[in-house]
């Protein structure tokens, strides 16, 4: 069995005219300390200029643009459609205007869909 002795022992402090232990930053401490309370401040100055820094402004203006469009028929695809477009030019061309106007998230197209033409392409 194991005996535990309790008592009171003195407890010493070290008391030197109230100086108290202070946290003392080197050099190098004081360079880390400046960059890591500048990282977020940087952070959010390139989120603020890669999302859209520059302010929009509305005017009355109406767009000009007109488009004339097609319906893709059963069986059709972009790649045929390119080519009864302009046969003389590179049909992944076309297809990459076409799917940057129609803001398609891929090269697929159902039957039915409605297509806008880049402005070259209009009949």
């Amino acid at each position: 069995m194991t005996a535990i002795q309790l008592g009171t022992a003195p407890v010493r402090t070290a008391s030197r005219g109230g100086d108290r232990s202070r946290l003392r930053l080197t050099r190098r401490g004081r360079v880390v300390l400046a960059v890591l309370v500048s990282l977020p401040l940087i952070a959010a100055l390139a989120a603020f200029a890669i999302l859209g820094g520059s302010a929009a402004i509305a005017t009355g203006d109406s767009s000009s643009a007109t488009y004339s469009y097609i319906t893709v028929e059963p069986g059709e695809s972009l790649w045929g459609i390119a080519q009864s477009l302009d046969p003389s030019a590179d049909p992944r061309d076309v297809i990459a205007q076409i799917v940057d106007l129609n803001q398609l998230h891929s090269s697929d197209v159902q039957s039915g869909q409605r297509l806008a033409l880049p402005s070259q392409y209009a009949k």
